[in-house]
């Protein structure tokens, strides 16, 4: 019996124990017990299957997760001590590999393995694990069981079944409100030791400052730390030039223009159709906007570079990046800019009308004006989203850390970095793997303030026109 038929059962079960509860908290209703008047009956019936069923689906659910959990590192224990001492693996990497092989016997993957003791060790491995697997079950569907009678006794009239349902809601979501947080406070703690122990090899002023990026020159033991082997000010730059420049020069005036059209002058039923259409972009994974830009947008670019006389244009470049990072984002800008224009009271617009001005006018002196924060707001999340892209800059800017204003040059992104400083076999020790983690602490940074200040600006824009 696996782990997800457990859960399944388990569910099951708290759905029979909710309709067996409401069944008999339905006779409140037909025939009042104790000479209790309907009147006096506290909570619906549905309350009552409600708190049933959470008594019979949550110790069990606890369990099964618990042994979801831990109940493979029981079974390999248990498979591990019944080989012989000599045939034990001695570290933890040929254990690693042992079980893999026993586990791909056992499901049937593998047909042979390298350890002549994996054979015997797979037939233990089934065994033990069906055993356990089956108390396991046995264990939750008896808790399932005791807490079902427990509270089916506790169904009477006066019961405050509701109250005690909507306290475990009340904590179900406590929970999970604390799981985001200590997530979040989780990912920026290992963010800040693992930049604590890079500046102590790295000087943060040579790390944010410095003009030369070459982490790969910090091999040797007397070269960590040397002079500009990582000075991030390229990596900065080429996020700030693809995601910031480039990108917004796409796709601000293309959002913006776009949200004005639909707002202002298509018909209802083009807008209709044409406002799901357009934030289907949001949608597409970035591994094909990045297989886009590298295979049609690159040489494109290169081939017009070429053209007008550029001839060391790279195959890969900032603008090929750019451009697509920008069509990427449209439906952002779109999409906070059809919402501001909207939310603009129509009383300006017929005002503005109503004295003469024309409908472009009132647009460009009067809505675009008004809408003002709430674009800011949207340009500002785009932004954010656009310095935080990673495949489209891998697959058509390069990794390249040049530091340089011609859009047909080859340049990379912080994250494309961090992308290749922790791809492939890396030791967690040295500098240049240390440094993907400071890397990430000053994108983590920007992007965090960048979503604060939007959120404030759409804030206060919500404020105004509420």
């Amino acid at each position: 019996m696996s782990v997800s038929f457990m859960f399944l059962a388990a569910f099951g079960l708290a759905l029979l124990a909710f309709y067996v509860g409401r069944a008999k908290a339905l006779a409140f209703a037909k025939r009042p017990a104790g000479g209790a008047a309907i009147g006096q009956v506290h909570s619906r019936a549905h309350y009552h299957g409600a708190f049933v069923a959470l008594l019979a689906a949550v110790p069990a659910l606890l369990l099964i997760s618990a042994w979801g959990l831990y109940g493979e590192g029981v079974v390999t224990g248990h498979v591990i001590n019944s080989l012989p001492a000599d045939a034990r693996p001695a570290t933890a990497l040929d254990r690693d590999a042992f079980m893999a092989d026993v586990r791909g016997l056992a499901t049937g993957e593998i047909e042979e393995a390298f350890d002549p003791n994996a054979g015997q060790a797979a037939e233990v491995y089934k065994s033990t694990r069906a055993t356990y697997n089956g108390i396991a079950a046995s264990a939750a569907l008896a808790l399932a069981l005791i807490g079902a009678a427990w509270a089916w006794t506790r169904i009477r009239p006066d019961f405050r079944a509701r109250t005690a349902v909507e306290r475990a809601i009340m904590w179900t979501l406590i929970i999970a409100s604390l799981v985001a947080i200590l997530t979040t406070f989780g990912i920026v703690a290992s963010l800040v030791f693992e930049s604590f122990r890079f500046f102590q090899k790295v000087s943060p002023i040579e790390f944010l400052f410095g003009l030369q990026w070459s982490p790969q020159t910090a091999i040797r033991a007397d070269q960590v730390g040397s002079s500009g082997a990582f000075g991030a000010v390229p990596l900065f730059w080429g996020t700030i030039f693809i995601g910031a420049i480039i990108a917004m020069i796409v796709a601000i005036p293309l959002g913006l223009m776009t949200a004005i059209y639909l707002t202002q002058y298509s018909a209802p039923a083009f807008r209709r159709v044409a406002k799901p259409v357009l934030e289907i972009l949001a949608g597409v994974p970035t591994v094909v906007y990045g297989f886009f830009a590298a295979l049609t947008v690159a040489p494109a670019v290169r081939d017009f570079a070429v053209s007008i006389g550029i001839t060391n244009a790279s195959s890969e470049s900032a603008l090929a990046a750019g451009m697509v990072m920008g069509i990427m984002i449209i439906p952002f800008v779109s999409s906070m800019a059809d919402d501001a224009l909207t939310a603009v009271p129509q009383a300006m617009k017929d005002g503005s009308l109503a004295m003469g001005a024309t409908e472009s006018e009132t647009i460009r002196k009067v809505l675009i004006p008004a809408a003002l924060p709430g674009i800011v707001g949207g340009v500002l999340l785009a932004v954010s989203r656009a310095i935080g892209e990673t495949m489209i800059v891998v697959m058509a800017a390069g990794l390249a850390a040049n530091l340089t204003a011609n859009p047909f040059s080859s340049v990379t992104t912080v994250t494309a970095q961090i992308v290749a400083l922790l791809t492939g076999d890396q030791e967690f020790d040295s500098a240049k793997t240390l440094s993907a983690f400071a890397l990430g602490l000053v994108l983590f940074i920007v992007t965090l303030c960048l979503n604060i200040y939007a959120l404030s600006v759409v804030k206060r824009y919500r404020e105004a026109y509420d």
